[in-house]
C-alpha cells in the first residue's frame, strides 16, 4: 500500500509541472496568431487611435514574456482573461461549458467501455466461431465510421424521420431532470461512442484471448472450477490490464471529438465556446478553451494511471 501511495502522489506531483508546460504551449503558440486583439474587441471600424490606447490599456504592446507573467498571475488568482467589448469573463464562460463537455465525454466512455467489454467478452469465448467473426466485422465498421458522419445520420433517423430523439434546443439539468437530460444527450454520445467502442472491442478481445491461452486458466478448469467463475474472477480483471491503458489513450480522442460533436448538436460546450471565439477573434476565449481543455485531459489520464496501479498490483511493487 506504501507503494501504491507512492505512485499516486508522484502522479500527483507532475501535475503542475505538466500544467505549466501547456500554458506555456498554449500561450506562445496564440501569441503567434496574426489577429490584432485591438479590433477584435473593438470592432473593425474602430481607428488606429483606438486600437493602440486599447493595446496601450491592456499591455498587448509588452514583449510576450512580460505578457506570459502576467497572464500565469492571473491563472493563480484564478483569472483567465476577458473578451469581447462587454469585457465579458472567461473564467465564467469556460465554468459554464466545461461540464457540459465533460458530461458528454463521460457519457460516451461509459457507452464505449461497457458495449466493448461485452463484445470483447464474447468474441474471445467464442473465438473463431460465427458470433466472433460478426463482432469483429461490427468493430472494424465501428472504427471506420466518422463520429460527425454517424452524427449527421443519426439526426436524420432520430429526429428527422422518427421524432424519438431531441438533436437540438436547451440541454435539461441532469438532477432536476434527468431523463430530460439522457434523451438530449443520447445522440451525441453514441456519435462519440461508437469509434471508441469499436478499437476497444478489438483491444479487449486479444487480451482476453492471451488470458485464455495461459495456463493457469487450464488448471483451474482442469481442477472443475466452472469457466465463468474463471473468467469473472481471474481471465476478465487480468485482461483489463492493457484495455485501461489504451483507454487513457482513447479519452483525448473523446474530448477532442466532444468538442467537434457539441458544435453539430448545439450543445452549450467548450466546442461552441471554441467556435464562438474564432469567429469572433477573440484571442483570449480560444486561449483559455484550449487551456482548460488541455488541463482536464492531463487530470483524467492521471485518473487513469491511478486506475491502471489498481487493477495491476505488480506495479504497486515496482
Amino acid at each position: 500500500m506504501n507503494n501504491l501511495l507512492r505512485l499516486i502522489v508522484n502522479r500527483i506531483l507532475w501535475l503542475p509541472v505538466m500544467v505549466l508546460g501547456v500554458t506555456i504551449l498554449v500561450f506562445f503558440i496564440m501569441s503567434l496568431s496574426p489577429i490584432d486583439q485591438a479590433y477584435s474587441v473593438l470592432g473593425e471600424n474602430a481607428s488606429a487611435a483606438q486600437a493602440e490606447a486599447y493595446r496601450q490599456e491592456h499591455g498587448l504592446n509588452d514583449p510576450v514574456i512580460v505578457q506570459y507573467g502576467r497572464y500565469m498571475a492571473g491563472l493563480f488568482t484564478g483569472d483567465l482573461g476577458n473578451y469581447g467589448a462587454n469585457m465579458a469573463s472567461v473564467g465564467e464562460r469556460v465554468a459554464q461549458a466545461l461540464p457540459v463537455t465533460l458530461q458528454l465525454t463521460f457519457l460516451g466512455l461509459i457507452i464505449a467501455v461497457f458495449f466493448a467489454v461485452i463484445l470483447g467478452v464474447i468474441s474471445a469465448i467464442w473465438r473463431d466461431k460465427w458470433p466472433d467473426q460478426v463482432i469483429r466485422v461490427f468493430s472494424v465498421a465501428c472504427i471506420a465510421t466518422p463520429s460527425f458522419w454517424l452524427a449527421v445520420l443519426l439526426i436524420l433517423l432520430f429526429m428527422a424521420n422518427l421524432h424519438w430523439l431531441p438533436a437540438s434546443g436547451k440541454l435539461p439539468d441532469f438532477f432536476t431532470d434527468p431523463g430530460g437530460w439522457l434523451a438530449r444527450m443520447a445522440l451525441p454520445a453514441i456519435s462519440l461512442a461508437v469509434p471508441v467502442t469499436g478499437q476497444m472491442t478489438r483491444v479487449v478481445r486479444t487480451s482476453m484471448v492471451e488470458e485464455l491461452d495461459k495456463d493457469y486458466v487450464r488448471t483451474a478448469l482442469g481442477a472443475g472450477i466452472p469457466k465463468a467463475v474463471v473468467i469473472g474472477r481471474n481471465v476478465l480483471r487480468n485482461a483489463l490490464i492493457t484495455p485501461v491503458t489504451v483507454l487513457g489513450l482513447r479519452i483525448g480522442y473523446l474530448i477532442g471529438g466532444a468538442v467537434i460533436i457539441e458544435v453539430i448538436f448545439a450543445l452549450p460546450g467548450m466546442g461552441m465556446a471554441i467556435l464562438s471565439g474564432i469567429q469572433s477573434n477573440y484571442v483570449m476565449l480560444v486561449q483559455g478553451v484550449v487551456l482548460c481543455v488541455a488541463i482536464a485531459f492531463i487530470i483524467i489520464n492521471i485518473i487513469v494511471d491511478m486506475l491502471y496501479i489498481l487493477i495491476d498490483p505488480r506495479i504497486r511493487t515496482v
